[in-house]
Formats: structure tokens, sequence, C-alpha cells
């Protein structure tokens, strides 16, 4: 959105059958555990990944931004994934994020790195 407000509106990217960059596939970032998105309460032990200043709180709660700002949330969320995927949960919850601005550039990456993965 950033940049379409300086250049104007930007062209879909031409779907290819073969990905042209690692950022092109369906699953892409993908911690070894299962992401679960939009989860308001994450299930007793597994670690969450919240958002915003009404996020729920506790020992396994990861707050990508306590002011809910999506630019500190976007810097985070990767090394957020990285450090709860090394802990080895079967699985991880993730808080809805809002999708305006740069959240749906989060949301699409967690739409990826919840995608199902081919082995």
């Amino acid at each position: 959105a950033s940049i379409e407000a300086v250049c104007g509106p930007l062209l879909a990217p031409e779907q290819l059958a073969t990905p042209q960059s690692p950022g092109q596939l369906k699953s892409h970032y993908a911690p070894a555990a299962l992401l679960r998105l939009n989860v308001m309460h994450a299930a007793p032990g597994e670690p969450h990944i919240t958002f915003g200043p009404d996020a729920p709180r506790g020992p396994n709660a990861y707050n990508l931004s306590a002011t809910g700002n999506v630019v500190e949330a976007a810097t985070n969320l990767f090394a957020y994934l990285r450090k709860l995927d090394a802990l080895g949960p079967p699985s991880i919850a993730v808080m809805p994020i809002p999708t305006q601005g740069l959240g749906e550039a989060i949301n699409d990456r967690l739409r990826r790195a919840a995608a199902p993965r081919h082995t």
C-alpha cells in the first residue's frame, strides 16, 4: 500500500507453474511446529504469538507489539517464529493480526508459514 501510494497500482505477479523465488511458494518460512492462525486463546502450554495492548498475557504469550504497531510486529515476526519453534512444541497459536497496511503482509507471511508442506 505504501509503494502504491507513491507510484500507483501495481500489477499482480504473473502466476508461473514454477515459482521464480522461494517467496512465491505456498509454504514459505514454515516452522516445524503446526501454526494455528486466528487463535484468541492458546491451548494449555502452547506458545501463543499475540498482538496489541489487549492481548492475552502469560508465560507462553509472546506479543509482537504490545502497542499494536504493525511495523514493530513485522520486525519481530520471524524472530518469534524461530524462537518458539526451537522450543519444540507440536503447535504454535497465533492470534488475529489486523489486515490493514503492513498487517496485510504479516498475514500473508503467516498464511504461508501455516500452509501444508509437501515432503
